[in-house]
């Protein structure tokens, strides 16, 4: 319809006159650090001049109620409240004090998906060499994707403690089920850990219907904050169990007495006392231009990555790797001839930005799909169409000329 149509294209030259990096840059790289738009600049650089006018203790005291105001900001996000949320450097971090909430035991098991990240797989299998505790890998949907099924079954094990799952995966546009599987861990009154690192930005959350005890995420991806900052969401109900980590810190927890320590009744507990506070305005500033752009973000952004997998899929150079009944804003496709990370630095000589990822970004799903390296394209609602003809034509370039010696065979 016309009037959707210039009401959208409307929007989106707003939102690339909102952020400067659109000025030099084809950035299809948002599922790695998406561009800041200029107010997240803004809260940035004005804390950090006005730590270096009064000092950073007392530039914190005096934005305080800024501070607080980020806590709101982030709730409204995922549908949650502030004394749910901790500030953490980024989600790995907010995962792995999660994880260590748990008085996990040899023989404990942990239920997880093929797809999981890297580092949160890693994680486990450094439990199980010093605790002894073991990892279970969910079933795969045939389209693709963590059986909820099989999820359920496994969590009726006695041994099993916690369900954790990457909600889409670092290395394809893969949407796991992750509300379904949050439905079977509440039937079965196991914990439910979600990585949402990917999706926050470029999808609705709600931590009420996801029905997950923890979810952790970064700010830099979708969200369009600033590198080095994240949050952990902490349900209350995780709270009343007494759910704090393992090792927390001064701000985390109090020191009462001698061999006291009470803890303070919501997420803070999982806090450090240091904060980087420019990035934490910076990253509320993402937040409420998120919450302002709202869901035509999200649909341009899906719209988008649709439209670079159907250009893709007849290329006979291209072979495109996302699987799942619903896909988002992150295509991954293997070239013919070319070695991903060198891909991504010719792309990047012509002004786009991708990423690459290797087969140890995702080993269980990169072996299953018989691939070694893969171009990561991940588009968000400021790119542009014309954006999209650029890289298509550059790819069709550089496949027809691969470097010598092409790239790795794959595994298997």
């Amino acid at each position: 319809m016309p009037g959707i149509a210039i009401e959208e294209a409307t929007a989106v030259a707003q939102w690339r006159a909102e952020t400067p990096g659109c000025e030099t840059r084809a950035h299809l790289n948002n599922a790695g650090a998406a561009l800041a738009p200029a107010s997240v600049l803004a809260a940035i650089h004005g804390h950090l001049a006005r730590e270096a006018e009064i000092g950073g203790y007392e530039a914190a005291e005096e934005a305080a109620e800024q501070i607080a105001g980020v806590y709101e900001a982030v709730a409204t996000l995922i549908g949650a409240a502030p004394r749910n949320v901790a500030v953490v450097e980024n989600s790995t971090t907010g995962f792995a004090l999660a994880l260590s909430s748990f008085d996990l035991h040899p023989g404990d098991r942990i239920v997880t998906s093929r797809a999981d990240y890297p580092s949160n797989q890693i994680m486990y299998m450094s439990l199980g060499q010093r605790l002894g505790v073991e990892t279970v890998t969910a079933a795969e949907l045939p389209e693709g994707g963590v059986d909820p099924e099989s999820v359920r079954t496994l969590v009726r094990d006695p041994r099993c403690r916690l369900v954790a799952l990457t909600w889409v995966p670092t290395n394809s546009g893969l949407v796991q089920a992750a509300n379904e599987v949050g439905e079977v861990c509440a039937s079965a009154g196991v914990p439910f850990l979600v990585d949402a690192c990917q999706c926050v930005g470029q999808m609705a959350i709600d931590v009420g219907s996801l029905r997950c005890d923890f979810l952790a995420a970064s700010a830099r991806k979708f969200m369009r904050g600033p590198r080095g900052i994240g949050f952990l969401y902490v349900s209350d109900a995780a709270l009343q169990r007494g759910a704090h980590p393992l090792l927390p810190d001064m701000r985390g927890a109090a020191w009462t007495g001698p061999g006291q320590f009470r803890l303070p009744p919501g997420a803070q507990r999982f806090e450090n006392w240091e904060f980087p506070y420019a990035l934490v305005l910076g990253m509320g500033a993402a937040a409420h231009y998120c919450a302002a752009v709202g869901a035509p973000g999200a649909v341009r952004a899906w719209r988008l990555a649709a439209e670079v997998r159907q250009r893709l899929a007849p290329m006979p150079w291209a072979r495109v790797l996302d699987r799942g009944s619903e896909r988002c804003a992150i295509v991954s496709v293997e070239v013919q001839g070319w070695d991903a990370a060198a891909l991504k630095l010719r792309l990047r000589e012509r002004g786009i930005n991708t990423s690459a990822a290797s087969r140890e970004h995702g080993v269980l799903d990169m072996d299953a799909k018989h691939a070694s390296t893969i171009l990561r394209i991940s588009p968000h609602y400021y790119n542009t169409e014309q954006e999209l003809d650029t890289l298509i034509e550059a790819l069709s370039e550089l496949a027809a000329a691969p470097p010598a010696g092409g790239q790795p065979s794959p595994p298997g």
